[in-house]
């Protein structure tokens, strides 16, 4: 068995969001250039580095990495392709943990320089809205935001044990999808305790390979068209989502073609999409337009903070909802694809707010067995 060491640039990373590596940089400038001479002037490279370097590689590996023929556009062996694809896809499943890491070197530094440093734990379910928040905060107000990526559920039951001073859930706005939503999220939410603060709507749907080969308009169409379709984990808000969207239809979990796999991030479920290895799965727009596939909208959901009653004015938190109601950080997040700013910083009702707070029991929709 061969023994091969890859190690990763955290401080530099990609546009894209990518950790760095010298070999699958190598990769993927090579597979978007289709040439050598233009991956190395891509990276800054001369050609015979570049060369020299994939040559070492493919000896280290003992696999071809590129199709080499005279007069033809460079291409990545099969070899090279699998490579790639099982990299970025490791990268998107561990993207959040990557995050917080990241977050967590941060703060700890910043402790310890200045003793003054605002620090605020939130556990959140995975959101591109609060990766951009979190570089902007430090940025602008010096606030530390240690996210903790976890499921929606996980997220607000951290909150109540203690684990967090923020949480930050997702749902629907449509009455009609209020059973599973609000038997799952009711029991953890008391007015009067918690306090509901206002942060993004998003767009919610099915994220598909680029020209939507399979003609996918609904959850439906994935169930009757054998879709191969890759789920989120139970406990996520997209799981939840997912789950009502099916409810609604008279769908029952077991007609989907679900692939063995769950994925952890909207990230995750769009680099599967794009490897090839599944048609469908349920996301946000942004993480399907940040890799190039096609997106059908299925619903606008409202993405909410939510701390403690007693949390509420302490200054990390009366920190963040100022910058939140800022016009600067509202260019910002519109800038987003498929998300608008929805009364940012604003405390708010959670029985206003939760259109399925209020649902009488029987108004509950069974699923089909």
């Amino acid at each position: 068995m061969r023994k091969v060491e890859l190690s990763y640039d955290f401080a530099a990373r990609r546009q894209d969001g990518w950790v760095r590596n010298a070999l699958i940089d190598l990769l993927h400038a090579v597979q978007e250039e289709g040439s050598i001479s233009g991956a190395a002037k891509a990276l800054g490279f001369s050609y015979r580095h570049v060369w020299g370097e994939l040559r070492r590689w493919e000896t280290q590996l003992g696999h071809p990495l590129l199709v080499w023929e005279k007069g033809q556009r460079a291409r990545l062996a099969p070899f090279g392709e699998k490579l790639l694809w099982a990299e970025r896809q490791a990268q998107a499943r561990l993207a959040p943990q990557i995050e917080a890491l990241q977050a967590e070197l941060e703060r700890a530094f910043a402790v310890a320089f200045d003793d003054s440093a605002q620090v605020l734990t939130l556990f959140a379910s995975h959101d591109d809205g609060l990766s951009l928040l979190r570089a902007y905060a430090v940025n602008e107000a010096q606030l530390h935001l240690d996210v903790r990526f976890c499921g929606s559920v996980d997220a607000i039951a951290a909150l109540n044990t203690g684990r967090c001073t923020l949480a930050g859930f997702h749902s629907s706005q449509q009455p009609g999808l209020g059973s599973h939503t609000q038997r799952t999220y009711q029991p953890l939410l008391e007015p009067g305790q918690h306090k509901l603060i206002g942060f993004a709507e998003r767009s919610q749907g099915l994220m598909l390979a680029p020209g939507n080969p399979l003609q996918l308009q609904s959850m439906a169409d994935a169930v009757r068209r054998r879709a191969r379709y890759v789920n989120r984990a139970p406990g996520s808000g997209t799981r939840l989502l997912c789950d009502e969207l099916l409810a609604r239809d008279g769908i029952a979990a077991s007609d989907l073609q679900e692939q063995e796999r769950e994925e952890p991030s909207h990230a995750a479920v769009a680099q599967a999409i794009a490897s090839g290895s599944a048609d469908a799965g349920l996301g946000i727009e942004a993480a399907a337009r940040a890799r190039g596939l096609d997106f059908v909208p299925l619903l606008q959901e409202r993405y909410y903070l939510v701390c403690l009653k007693e949390a509420l004015d302490a200054p990390p938190i009366a920190t963040l909802r100022r910058l939140l109601q800022g016009e600067a950080w509202r260019k910002q997040l519109a800038a987003l694809p498929g998300y608008a700013p929805w009364r940012s910083g604003e405390v708010l009702s959670l029985k206003a707010q939760l259109p399925w707070w209020d649902l009488p029991p029987k108004t509950l929709t069974r699923r089909r067995s």
